[in-house]
């Protein structure tokens, strides 16, 4: 079964500062039918002004994954990223995937820091395993050659392929395609799959998606993709 979600039928809020798209119920927007996906809670498509930013505020028992599509997002933690002497640079760019497990608790700040530029980006929240996991941080840099016409292994629950790591079951896959590239996930039908378009034209299991668009999969052995029209895709693998 695929029920397709269309981009206009998403929450929107705009706060000026911030305007956000929300595929599931997420602060003010409540649906009851759209509560999430399976382990997956949120997809928000943000967009942040320049100069401005989420301040310091805190999280617990997610895992938190942020997809760069344009402009940089600059991230700083109680872990310590993003400041002076910490782990790493908490500057998220295109092509970057960001991973945040908020476990026992985190404090963090995201901030688009340009003066003239937009950040465009996705929050993803996935619910983890079990509770209470020690916060921890991780990002990694994925080519677009590695997304070119194949679905590039981004995030895992075991880190395979230099994917990043997150504590649920779950796996995200990004894919670039276009023209006559099309490719094939194997699903287990026992589990719940989801397709968002993040931009361009793509059919998915010959159902047609443009931007903003998701297919939610259920009882379905795979998801084929064909037809791109510059396409970027993002695909998840989900306990059901």
């Amino acid at each position: 079964m695929i029920t397709l979600r269309k981009s206009c039928d998403r929450g929107y809020a705009d706060h000026g500062w911030l305007k956000s798209f929300h595929s599931f119920s997420f602060a003010d927007y409540f649906d009851p039918k759209h509560m999430g996906w399976g382990n997956l809670r949120v997809i928000n498509e943000d967009r942040i002004a320049p100069g401005t930013g989420f301040g310091t505020h805190g999280h617990r028992d997610m895992e938190i994954i942020s997809y760069v599509l344009e402009g940089e997002l600059a991230h700083q933690d109680s872990m310590g990223n993003g400041q002076a002497g910490g782990a790493h640079s908490g500057v998220i760019r295109p092509g970057d995937v960001q991973r945040m497990s908020a476990g026992t608790g985190v404090r963090h700040s995201e901030f688009n820091h340009a003066k003239d530029a937009t950040t465009h980006f996705l929050q993803i929240w996935i619910e983890p395993d079990e509770p209470g996991v020690a916060p921890s941080y991780e990002q990694r840099r994925f080519e677009p050659a590695e997304k070119r016409g194949r679905l590039r292994l981004v995030a895992s629950r075991d880190g395979r392929e230099g994917s990043v790591r997150i504590h649920a079951d779950a796996a995200l896959y990004a894919g670039l395609l276009d023209g006559a590239e099309s490719v094939e996930l194997p699903l287990d039908p026992a589990r719940r799959g989801y397709v968002h378009l993040v931009r361009g034209e793509l059919t998915v299991n010959e159902q047609r998606l443009r931007g903003g668009d998701a297919a939610l999969i259920a009882g379905e052995s795979r998801i084929a993709l064909a037809g791109g029209r510059d396409a970027e895709v993002l695909v998840f693998d989900l306990a059901a």
